[in-house]
């Protein structure tokens, strides 16, 4: 994702100079501003009513979305360090794969052989068909060795000097004597990381386990396994494994300490898995060996029991998952960490751009079948099938599921929902203690939105899962999104939503968004934040919350935002009211311009006028394109026959601009005709640079959609749209005729669409609620612009406040970000003194102040 300039910032504050991106908006909460004040400072009132008490927030308000995304599992919160230990890497799962992919031969004392990765008779298990095969040619001095180095993820192994690590090994090998293999971590040059090597000693030509302990004595980031075999015959060597013994809670085939740790310190209230897009994309067909699909949509069965037994996956995000980090570890993890476990399972309907419905009855009553085992296997006692297998795991206590989400942001709704049903239908029946949880697909809004709470509501669903990113205005802008949601209707579960970047800038219009959620919680029952976790060497997405690499993490920005709220929920919300920034409202003003992605498109007839009907500009490309500035290297403009033809149907993006930024209140007039390719138009407006603007983009997302986004420092969100298609060869008349902030969109001389864009993204914002613990108002305020922001705060006359309030504040440079090597924005814990029924607080420039103010009744 694009990271995000100071122009948000300046496009939110200054007493002087605030832009038309905050004009008025009306919400529950606020009042007139009382004005600014002249030393670069808005002057707000805070009033507040102890006395009174709004909706109660949920014990499950705030968790954590988890999905292998970004190396996750893997090289990420599961603590294996050997890539690949099961060698089941193919190029059928990533084009760059090979089954020795981490690994690579090695020798010593002359010793030579060949190492080979098969599938036949002699494999470990029908779900790990995939070993080595070592052929030693007896070669090479007496202590001589021939084997293989595993390089681990990233740059390689961490490993810490004075920890214990524990081997394991699959193997077998054809000598009557036996076989000794040779284990010993390294660092990139081959030195050894421990005080001596391990000596396994191997017998018999039958599958067993092998294990053993080392200790470093030195600390490597570049860390390296060596398993190595003298003399001559076949070793076959299987699911080698290196494990610190330092794990979180120290069990086995556990968590990475630190990222564990850093997740639990989040305090989360359930704990979302396995996953968004790995749910329900690939073949949804269970495991069938040795020629089914490889890619799999997530199948939970094939993820408990021995690890060594458990299959591999191709994962939606472009690498392997060995599910060595199952079902059964996630709810263990859920249990150690205080965390309600949310399961969420497929429905036989893809998404995340696999759209795809799987007409199997069969196998859709096979997959109602597996869920209802899965409640067993989380809730079942010990004497039944599934509950058994949990117990023989290692828990025999029931790990207490209440909550299963069935599906994941699938477009195709009414398929969708029909499922739903017939999920929904089974679970009640048989267990009408869990909430069986729907999803709103993948936007904020739009068609499958809108569909998906029609066929919720009417169903009378318990529950839905709202997903959407956004850049940071469009959370300034929406705290109010929930006010007017039917009180009588399904709850929310936010399970997935994120600014779209990782500076404070974003954290401050995510805080502002959450207290929105806090204000609606009779209606938002359960947020999460996502992605969760990022290795640094592995993004397939940004945003994300806590970053690492081998040796260390590190919170992001967001991190911090997440964790104050979530440590500081309270049990209710108190009513308060606040003033607005006071804020003058301006036109939409920009050039105008043309642009494709992945198609061939003629454009002609350009002409701009005025509202009053004179001409600002025009072309008719009966010349040369002089007037047109291309705003990269994408893209093959020309003028042809007379017209201006973008050729290249592979760039993206193509945009060229014309005209004055400084024009408002005009109408764009173009005609149009699609050559060749995937989508249809992109005609712009309101152009204020190459990352600023409006288009209205004709046959988007490969010829299925056409909307109107407005792109704000390079992050595009949707204004409004519908399903219409562009037609290869036809022309078209395009007109757009833009008012003041008001705009209208004509297709074919028939209005196709219009909207007024004139939301604030107002930056000052508050929540209040009330902690019975220990009897505290906790003032949660944001204010999310350049300027202070001095609050009265009036807390009425029918309470005693104690006169000293703790404060912890985030604070810091709207571009900021944490890094490994720095976090700038971090919390910062502090007194208040001279509190009272009625003071003055100045609340810092970009900061989330929480205030904790203890009350009593007068």
């Amino acid at each position: 994702m694009d990271d995000f300039s100071r122009r948000d910032v300046l496009r939110l504050a200054s007493v002087f100079g605030m832009t038309s991106a905050l004009a008025p908006l009306g919400t529950s909460t606020a009042t007139a501003a009382d004005g600014a004040v002249a030393n670069g400072a808005h002057e707000y009132s805070l009033k507040i009513d102890p006395t009174r008490r709004g909706p109660t927030i949920s014990d499950t308000m705030y968790g954590i979305f988890y999905e292998d995304i970004n190396r996750a599992a893997d090289g990420g919160l599961y603590a294996e360090l050997v890539q690949n230990r099961s060698f089941e890497y193919s190029s059928v799962d990533n084009s760059g794969y090979t089954p020795l992919t981490a690994w690579s031969t090695v020798s010593t004392g002359g010793a030579s052989g060949t190492a080979e990765v098969v599938d036949d008779a002699e494999r470990l298990n029908e779900h790990n068909r995939h070993y080595l095969r070592l052929s030693l040619d007896g070669s090479g001095d007496a202590a001589g060795t021939y084997g293989v180095v595993n390089s681990g993820y990233n740059s390689g192994m961490f490993l810490e000097s004075g920890k214990k690590y524990d081997f394991s090994v699959w193997a077998r090998t054809d000598q009557a004597r036996g076989t000794t293999l040779t284990v010993s971590p390294t660092d990139e040059s081959g030195a050894s990381l421990a005080a001596k090597p391990l000596r396994v000693e191997l017998r018999g030509d039958r599958w067993s386990k092998y294990t053993g302990t080392f200790v470093a004595r030195a600390s490597s980031t570049t860390g390296r396994l060596t398993v190595a075999a003298g003399g001559a015959g076949t070793v076959r060597l299987d699911m080698v494994s290196l494990f610190p013994r330092d794990t979180f809670m120290n069990r086995p085939n556990g968590m990475r300490r630190d990222l564990a740790e850093k997740i639990a310190a989040l305090r989360p209230s359930f704990l979302r898995f396995p996953g968004g897009c790995i749910v329900n994309t690939g073949s949804m067909y269970p495991y069938r060996a040795p020629d089914w699909p490889r890619a799999r949509s997530y199948q939970w069965k094939d993820t408990i029991g021995p690890v060594e037994r458990r299959a591999t996956n191709a994962n939606f995000w472009g690498y392997n998952q060995s599910y060595g980090l199952g079902y059964y570890e996630y709810f263990q993890f859920a249990e150690d960490i205080g965390a309600m476990p949310l399961p969420v399972v497929p429905s036989l309907v893809t998404g995340c751009g696999q759209n795809h419905v799987t007409e199997d009855p069969e196998l859709l009553r096979q997959y109602v079948r597996d869920t209802l085992d899965l409640i067993e296997f989380a809730n079942g006692s010990a004497t039944t099938p599934w509950g058994r297998k949990r117990a023989e795991m290692g828990h025999p206590k029931p790990f207490g599921l209440t909550h299963i989400g069935i599906g994941n942001e699938e477009p195709l709704v009414d398929e969708y929902f029909e499922r739903f049903l017939k999920f929904r239908r089974a679970v009640e029946s048989a267990h009408p203690e869990v909430t069986v949880i729907s999803n709103s697909g993948p936007d904020d809004s739009g068609p499958v939105f809108d569909r998906a709470w029609e066929l919720g509501r009417s169903a009378d669903v318990g529950m839905i899962d709202e997903h959407y990113y956004n850049d940071p205005e469009w959370f300034l802008t929406n705290n109010d999104r929930y006010d007017s949601y039917d009180r009588k209707g399904p709850k929310v579960f936010l399970g997935e939503y994120a600014s779209e970047g990782n500076r404070f800038y974003n954290s401050l219009a995510e805080a502002a968004y959450m207290t929105g959620l806090e204000r609606n919680a009779d209606i938002v029952r359960l947020t999460s934040y996502a992605p969760l976790l990022a290795n640094e060497d592995y993004v397939q997405w940004e945003p994300d919350m806590i970053w690492f690499d081998n040796a260390t993490s590190w919170g992001s920005t967001s991190y911090e935002t997440q964790k104050l709220f979530m440590n500081n929920i309270g049990d209710e919300v108190v009513p308060s009211t606040a003033s607005s920034t006071p804020v003058p409202s301006t036109p939409i003003t920009g050039s105008v311009g043309l642009s494709t992605w992945a198609t061939s498109v003629a454009y002609d007839d350009v002409a701009v006028t005025s509202a009053d009907g004179s001409a600002l500009f025009g072309d008719d490309f009966s010349g040369e394109a002089s007037q047109w500035r291309k705003t990269g290297e994408r893209g093959s403009w020309s003028v042809s026959n007379g017209a201006y033809v973008q050729h290249d149907t592979s760039a993206e993006n193509t945009l060229v601009i014309a005209g004055d930024s400084a024009w408002s209140d005009y109408d764009l007039h173009v005609r149009a005709t699609k050559r060749s390719g995937s989508e249809g138009f992109l005609v712009a407006f309101g152009v204020t640079d190459a990352d600023n603007y409006y288009w209205w983009n004709l046959g988007g997302w490969g010829n299925t959609r056409s909307v109107v986004e407005k792109a704000t420092d390079g992050v595009r969100r949707t204004l409004v749209g519908d399903d219409t298609s562009i037609e290869t060869g036809r022309e078209y008349d395009l007109r757009i005729e833009i008012r003041g902030r008001r705009v209208a969109l004509f297709l074919d001389g028939r209005k196709w669409g219009e909207f007024t864009d004139d939301k604030i993204a107002e930056p000052f914002r508050q929540v209040v609620t009330h902690d019975r613990d220990t009897g505290e108002l906790i003032v949660k305020v944001v204010n999310a612009q350049d300027a202070v922001a001095r609050s009265n705060i009036d807390l009425g006359r029918q309470v005693r406040v104690s006169p000293v309030a703790r404060l912890t504040t985030l604070q810091g440079d709207p571009d900021a970000v944490n890094t490994a090597d720095a976090q700038p924005i971090r919390p910062r814990q502090s007194t208040l003194p001279d509190v009272s029924n009625s003071f003055t607080h100045v609340f810092p420039a970009h900061s989330i102040t929480f205030m904790r103010i203890r009350v009593q009744s007068a």
